[in-house]
């Protein structure tokens, strides 16, 4: 189904360690916003949809959404590479430290971990595409609150990458969204 290429969607090279940067993009990873309830939205949802259109629709942009989840992943551990104790205790990060080392684990920035809770499924595609069309917006909003916290180049070119696939991510959506309200919305 897939062909796994070994490489991001774009390219992620972060030459300075920014642990308070990684906090916040930890949000991404694992937030009611992120890529992690995006991808688990878009596959779950598509088995539901009326047709191979909406099926196919949300089958591709869920399995981005999984690139994305790779994409954040990657800043993370690049942003945090070699980092003392000293260092994680000082951006905040000595909670996740002791119970996860320097393993990833989604939680959003608070440490509250992910849950299925971030995302609605209801079987009614024109209600899910909503709900979809929403998660992009807030996607997009949380990227560019991220771009705004840092100055690094490395860091905010992945970032304007993301924030510009959640508007294409919206626009397909809501074609899908027009499509749907015109062919099966109820009377």
């Amino acid at each position: 189904m897939w062909k796994y290429e070994k490489m991001t969607q774009y390219p992620i090279n972060i030459k300075k360690k920014d642990l308070k940067m990684a906090r916040y993009l930890i949000e991404q990873y694992g937030g009611a916003n992120g890529e992690l309830a995006a991808a688990w939205r878009y596959l779950n949802q598509r088995y539901t949809m009326p047709d191979n259109k909406g099926k196919a629709l949300l089958t591709d942009i869920g399995t981005e959404e999984l690139s994305h989840v790779e994409m954040i992943s990657a800043m993370i551990y690049q942003l945090t590479k070699n980092a003392s104790i000293e260092e994680l205790k000082q951006a905040g990060m000595d909670l996740h430290y002791a119970a996860h080392g320097m393993d990833l684990y989604p939680t959003d920035v608070n440490g509250v971990p992910f849950t299925v809770a971030y995302f609605a499924s209801t079987g009614d595609p024109i209600a899910d595409l909503s709900e979809d069309m929403a998660a992009e917006q807030k996607a997009r909003a949380v990227y560019e609150n991220l771009i705004d916290l840092t100055t690094d180049p490395d860091v905010i070119g992945p970032l304007l990458y993301l924030r510009q696939r959640e508007i294409v991510h919206f626009n397909r959506f809501k074609e899908l969204y027009d499509e749907y309200v015109k062919k099966y919305k109820k009377k």
